[in-house]
């Protein structure tokens, strides 16, 4: 058999797809397609469920020839990748998809855009990677749109641009704040551009989606954040720290306690969401500055743990930077997937322990103690001690094999 996948986008087939119909001995597609394109008297099966029309296609003979009409392209996110999990090698011939069109009606180059499924993904990696990147298109679908993207982006300084029914007669784009959107219905079909500056001229990408993660360098030296002497985690510390917190896209890391931020910079350097708490005015000040330097978006929540971590949305993994009962407690019971915790006062790592089993997690620890090497003219290569901590790590026992 033959299986051709013709993509549609409201304008003229494809070149070659008119005759590819007319011999076909079997039409695959969804109703609005098949009435649009499906020559008369052909036999056809409509796309609901895609397994009727896989067993449809998978009996065709040697010398006959199938078609499947689908949205776009079919080929990004579309049916092509279910023909071929299931064996059926097929051509293509690709329309527009949807995210070109959204970006074409935006006037905006899109190399730098990120573009996620929220139906395959699901709702909390879309919504994290929208808002750890500046640039992201999101898949709409599977009870996933524009209002319910806009009601996790609240807090976060964003744009949706909103494309419903794109290439259809009802085609409109919408510029709006996730505060309006959340409030809105909107008309399926739909897909959202999310930005934090609409009006911005992205830079010059090598890389489709923007820099890619993890970055070329992490575990920065401490000179590279501007900070209160004594109050950074230092290099050594910090790369096993985001070991332990799995930052990656998709994910959301809190930073309790940040300082100036170095973990949470640099978490979001590996492309996940942060939302960075600090009480101190000066020390947010640092963080703010650490984030712009390093180019990252990192959320502050101004004022002192637990009571302002209340409303924040949930987290797969948390680093407790403040050496306090109260807050670590609160940390524990929020449903995170890891918990990290640093301490350097030695009586406190069994109480802190059992904070964390007695709220389900199964903790490890260990003591870290650097000596740096120091060189000068004068003299030779000599160590320096640095103070020892010991870094707790918890997780989840049901997330081992993430």
């Amino acid at each position: 058999m033959a299986v051709t996948v013709i993509g549609i986008d409201g304008g003229p087939l494809p070149e070659g797809a008119t005759e590819v119909l007319n011999s076909a001995a079997l039409v695959v597609g969804a109703p609005p397609h098949l009435r649009a394109h499906a020559p008369e008297g052909a036999r056809t099966v409509e796309l609901g469920s895609f397994g009727p029309a896989l067993n449809a296609l998978s009996a065709l003979t040697a010398s006959e020839t199938g078609v499947v009409l689908a949205s776009g392209d079919p080929g990004y996110f579309g049916a092509v990748r279910a023909l071929r999990d299931k064996g059926v090698r097929c051509s293509v011939m690709p329309a527009l998809s949807s995210v070109q069109r959204l970006l074409a009606r935006m006037g905006r180059s899109w190399e730098d855009t990120s573009v996620v499924s929220a139906r395959i993904g699901g709702l909390h990696r879309a919504l994290n990677v929208c808002r750890a990147r500046s640039a992201v298109v999101v898949l709409t679908g599977g009870g996933i749109g524009p209002a319910q993207l806009a009601s996790g982006l609240r807090g976060w300084r964003r744009t949706m641009i909103v494309g419903e029914n794109l290439g259809g007669e009802h085609e409109r784009v919408t510029t709006v704040a996730p505060e309006e959107a959340a409030e809105r219905s909107w008309f399926e079909p739909n897909i959202v551009c999310c930005v934090d500056d609409p009006d911005a001229v992205p830079g010059r990408n090598w890389h489709s989606g923007g820099e890619p993660t993890p970055p070329a360098r992490w575990a920065l030296p401490e000179e590279e954040f501007s900070h209160r002497e004594g109050t950074i985690t230092s290099a050594e510390v910090r790369a096993l720290a985001l070991a332990r917190l799995r930052p990656r896209p998709g994910t959301l890391v809190w930073d309790v306690g940040a300082g100036s931020g170095s973990v949470a910079v640099e978490c979001a350097g590996m492309g996940a969401a942060c939302v960075a708490v600090e009480s101190d005015e000066a020390q947010v000040a640092r963080l703010v500055f650490n984030a712009a330097v390093h180019g990252v978006d990192v959320r502050v929540e101004e004022g002192a743990a637990p009571a302002v971590l209340r409303g924040l949305a949930k987290p797969d993994s948390v680093f407790v930077g403040v050496d306090d009962a109260e807050v670590l407690t609160a940390c524990a019971h929020v449903g995170a997937t890891r918990v990290v915790l640093v301490l350097s006062a030695l009586d406190r790592i069994g109480a802190s322990r059992d904070v964390l089993r007695n709220a389900g997690y199964r903790v490890e620890g260990v003591q870290l103690s650097a000596n740096r090497m120091l060189t000068s003219d004068e003299e030779g290569p000599r160590l320096s001690a640095g103070e020892p901590v010991v870094l707790l790590s918890a997780e989840l026992p049901a997330a081992e094999n993430e």
